[in-house]
């Protein structure tokens, strides 16, 4: 059964097709997002490892080495069963700092151009066999089921095809750190489609060969020697050196690195992955031995890699054998997608762009997806060449070989990126070279070559590209690489850029900003960076920037500035490579090394990395990160406001107490200029750093709400040598409570002198009164008509009380007295109160009604409680409008009087009810209030074991009700007679 080469065409195109439609469906959103972003689809995308060679070539290699082919899914499960010390630091460092590439991970690390382009060329050299081997791959399937179709013309349609689809699919965006997620979807679906296809075909074999799985066993048995001839060499040399170039191919060929990493969403997927992924390798493998024994016990006459188009040739089934071919179109076309895709990043970062390193370019997005089109059609084409020219004598397996020993060299990079931060760039390209070296020597030029024999030390290479080969020259060139690494390590030195960088790899790094931004603003970032980048893609570069940190155009705080060159310096690393990002920035957005600010910029920004550190310090550092918490924990706990104020007027530090005094957070004004600080606050400050005193006492300050006073204290804290232009310390004490103690001491003071002079006068005037009393009680005896005499003595003895009740409140307040409650007259008390507030003319336009019952008493002093009616009445009449009624009622309940004072008034607001009863605390205005007048009462009806309590007038919408309660009274006789 054949094939026209046309059907074939149509069919891989029409497939090919719907793998893109695939991916614009994931991208446009019609297929839901939890869909596209789920781990499984993940694990599925990582499928791309398992290409042609997996698909058709393990069959081959089973059949020549027996079980070793395992040892390419084993090396892969051992490198995913170390994903916590492996993958995902790796993970965690490319995503912070935007590395795309295994080229771009070293040239980070380094610090060196050297690094990435030989990285570079590296890889692309070592992946260009495996392109070809997909090319062969397809070609030779193809052949198979068209009968005689030009293999050349087979590869060169292939190859344009699945270069507009590379092209399709991935220079479409401007640069790899976008994700793209319909690549992944897409990816994933062509690995169920192949892993489908194998099965299916795995599954129709054994039925065609033994009728079931049972016969299976039974052909096995017939024969133990097929089952021990298949189990050959398990455990040896060729096993253990197969094992590790898949080790490494599992993380570090372009396409694996590009879909583990570059495409990862989230920590959870590759967590997933580390279980999930070996799991679909070993279902791939495990339909290998039944494919290969079935292909056997058949007698298939095609070459035992192609056993799987064998089998569904002999189906006779059309739409088997088209969907087995599929399969092998899937493995192939995916592979050469995305390495071609990863590939081509790593070029244009290593070797395009470092040729034309800062031009101006006018459209830099429009140039850079240009140049990775044209880098694609060219890698597609070296590999098509590579196909040409490679030998064919061999399996699939030893071409995908030669990549995988390419990769390997990497491992000892790899190593000291994560675990050794004395490893120089210089070992680390003197190893590369090195194990470089015998891998073009013994793995790719007796591949290339067409003369032979090629001896070295009597071995003939050409003769010996086997899996065994490939096992051993793993150990010696990885060895090589690895000592050549350590020794040339050893005698060199890191400069201070590459020890920052190994730092930044453990996330340790102390590298510091050499010196205060020139750029103010975002802006001034667009103006420097136009010249180099063009003004749209440094407009659009900047905004990204500032949306990754969720900061605004309006951004001027200079800790926020320099973070914001660090995210724009990472996101240019992810579009043109880490080197030349650094390059960029350090040209375009310059740093002032004389300023006197960058030493107070650098210890904040050591202090940010210290915190961030969480006890990863060891030794007499975590003992000097220990001495430094406890220091600022001082300054936090501070009672007094600390703020600290860099020359250039910039807020350093703003701890809790200053929170708690302005009410403003630290997140908000840290960094800022003192005029950026809210009002008062930023005046405040500014104007006493200005001043030449270093206190300014009892300060006042206007509030919106209050008047507070405040005592300001400073210091310079000096520089090195001396430097006098350091930052300014600020403390400030909030003064407001002695301030009030003082002026109610002062007012207090104030009002016992007037009670001394009242008393004073009220002798003086009360003689003159007796007198006038006396001559009226004359003229009232002489009279016949007493009516006038009458009146006067009334108003005499109307005077006559009023200054007595001015005397007896005069005295009520005298300290030191013994205090020593008696029965008193809740009546009187409560008459008396009233006539001395009502001597204010205010007081006199309201109504008082005492409906208290004659002979009700309470254990008090009569003069003090005097004092607390006063206080509530007064604070009564200034809540009522004129006509307004203030009442006051009393009644025994057992051994307790509840009196209850009732106004109409305003009413106290919910929100300072339960404040009225504290010290000093009032709603009036300066110097019409103290706050002490509730605050004494309460005091006073505590000391005779009373209870006091302000609420709402029940039964209205306004007005307050003061309830007190003291316990009862029986009044004596002759007060009982007298009321």
């Amino acid at each position: 059964m054949t094939f026209s080469l046309t059907t074939l065409f149509i069919g891989a195109t029409v497939y090919l097709s719907l793998l893109f439609l695939v991916a614009h469906a994931s991208e446009r959103g019609w297929i839901p997002s939890r869909i596209v972003r789920h781990p499984a689809v993940y694990v599925l995308s990582l499928g791309v490892y398992a290409t042609t060679w997996s698909y058709y070539g393990s069959v081959g290699f089973a059949g020549s080495s027996g079980l070793v082919f395992i040892t390419i899914y084993v090396g892969v499960t051992l490198a995913f069963a170390l994903t916590p010390v492996l993958l995902m630091p790796l993970l965690r460092l490319t995503r912070r700092h935007q590395l795309t590439s295994v080229a771009d991970l070293f040239a980070f690390r380094f610090d060196s151009q050297l690094a990435g382009i030989l990285v570079t060329l590296m890889i692309l050299t070592g992946s260009l066999p495996y392109l070809a081997l997909q090319v062969r791959a397809v070609s030779e399937s193809t052949q198979i089921l068209t009968g005689d179709s030009p293999p050349q013309l087979i590869a060169i349609v292939f190859c344009v095809i699945v270069t507009v689809f590379a092209i399709i699919f991935g220079a479409r965006h401007v640069t790899p750190r976008e994700k793209h997620s319909g690549l992944v979807a897409a990816i994933a679906f062509e690995s169920v489609v192949k892993m489908a296809a194998l099965v299916f075909i795995t599954g129709l074999a054994v039925s065609m060969a033994f009728g079931h799985w049972g016969g299976l066993q039974d052909w096995l048995n017939q024969d133990p020697r097929r089952l021990s001839q298949f189990t050959r060499g398990v455990g040896g040399g060729e096993w253990t050196g197969l094992m590790f170039l898949a080790f490494a191919a599992a993380f570090l060929l372009p396409r694996q690195f590009h879909m583990l990493f570059t495409e990862n969403l989230q920590d959870a997927g590759l967590r997933t992955a580390s279980w999930a992924f070996p799991l679909f390798l070993l279902v791939i493998a495990a339909a290998i031995p039944p494919l290969l024994w079935s292909g056997q016990a058949i007698g298939l006459d095609t070459p035992t890699d192609y056993t799987v188009l064998g089998i569904a040739q002999l189906t006779e089934s059309p739409a088997v054998a088209l969907f087995v071919y599929l399969g092998g179109i899937s493995a192939a076309s995916a592979m050469i997608i995305v390495s071609t895709l990863a590939l081509s990043s790593m070029c244009l970062n290593h070797l395009v762009l470092p040729l034309i390193r800062l031009a101006p370019l006018g459209d830099l997005y429009g140039t850079l997806r240009w140049v990775r089109r044209m880098l694609i059609v060219a890698i597609i084409g070296a590999g098509y060449v590579f196909y040409l020219t490679l030998e064919r004598s061999d399996g699939l397996v030893s071409w995908g070989l030669i990549s995988f020993l390419a990769m390997a060299q990497l491992i000892p990079g790899v190593i000291a990126l994560l675990y050794w931060p004395g490893a120089t760039r210089s070992g680390f390209i003197a190893g590369l070279v090195a194990g470089g070296s015998l891998w073009g020597i013994a793995g790719l030029f007796p591949a290339l070559s067409t003369v032979g024999p090629i001896e070295v030390v009597g071995v003939d290479l050409l003769a010996a590209q086997t899996p065994a080969h490939f096992g051993s020259m793993a150990f010696w060139s990885v060895s090589a690489n690895l000592l050549v690494f350590i020794a040339v390590s050893t005698f060199t030195r890191q400069d201070r850029r590459e020890v920052a960088a190994a730092g930044a790899c453990r996330d340790v790094s102390t590298s510091m900003p050499s010196g205060a931004l020139l750029a103010t603003s975002p802006q001034q970032f667009v103006e420097q960076l136009t010249p180099v980048m063009g003004a749209p893609a440094a407009e659009a570069e900047i905004a990204k920037a500032l949306d990754d940190m969720d900061l605004a155009w309006s951004e001027n705080r200079p800790d926020r500035l320099h973070q914001l060159r660090e995210q724009v310096q990472r996101n240019l690393s992810g579009m043109m490579g880490p080197v030349l990002a650094r390059d960029i920035v350090d040209q375009c957005l310059r740093l002032d090394a004389d300023s006197r600010g960058a030493i107070a910029q650098n210890v904040r920004l050591i202090e940010e990395r210290l915190e961030r550190s969480q006890g990863g310090l060891r030794g007499i550092a975590a003992e000097l990160d220990t001495l430094r918490r406890y220091h600022r924990q001082i300054l936090e706990d501070l009672p007094l406001g600390v703020v600290a104020i860099t020359p250039a007027g910039h807020i350093a530090r703003w701890n809790p107490a200053m929170d708690a005094m302005t009410g403003i957070r630290a997140p908000r004004v840290l960094s800022r200029h003192l005029r950026e600080v809210p009002a008062p606050w930023g005046e405040l400050l500014a104007s006493f750093i200005s001043e030449d005193s270093n206190k300014a006492y009892k300060r006042p300050l206007a509030l919106p709400d209050q008047r507070r006073w405040l005592t300001l204290h400073k210091a310079l804290i000096g520089g090195p040598a001396g430097d006098e232009n350091g930052d300014q310390l600020v403390l400030l004490e909030d003064v407001t409570d002695v301030q009030r103690l003082e002026d109610e001491l002062t007012h207090s003071e104030r009002l016992a002198s007037i009670g001394r002079l009242a008393a004073g006068v009220a002798h003086e005037i009360g003689n003159p009164v007796t007198g006038i009393a006396c001559l009226a009680q004359e003229l009232h005896e002489e009279d016949p008509d007493r009516a006038r005499s009458t009146q006067i003595l009334e108003q005499t003895q109307r005077i006559n009380h009023i200054v007595q009740t001015l005397v007896g409140y005069a005295h009520a307040g005298r300290v030191n007295e013994p205090r020593t409650p008696e029965p008193t007259d809740l009546a009187a008390v409560t008459e008396e109160a009233k006539r001395l507030v009502r001597l204010a003319s205010r007081a006199r336009a309201l109504s008082f009604h005492n409906d208290i019952p004659a002979g009700l008493a309470v254990m008090a002093e009569h003069q003090r409680l005097v004092q607390v009616f006063v206080n509530f009445y007064s604070n009564a009449v200034d809540a009522c409008a004129p006509g307004d009624e203030i009442r006051t009622t009393a009644k025994r309940q057992r051994d307790t009087v509840t009196i209850r004072i009732t106004d109409s008034g305003h009413g106290i607001p919910a929100g300072i009810r339960d404040k009225v009863l504290e010290p000093f605390f009032t709603t009036k205005a300066p110097g019409q209030g103290t706050g002490l007048g509730l605050s004494l009462a309460y005091n006073i009806v505590s000391d005779y074991q009373g209870s006091l309590n302000l609420q709402p007038r029940r039964g209205r919408t306004s007005g307050t009700e003061v309830v007190i309660r003291l316990p009862v009274a029986d009044l004596p006789g002759e007060l009982q007679a007298h009321g």
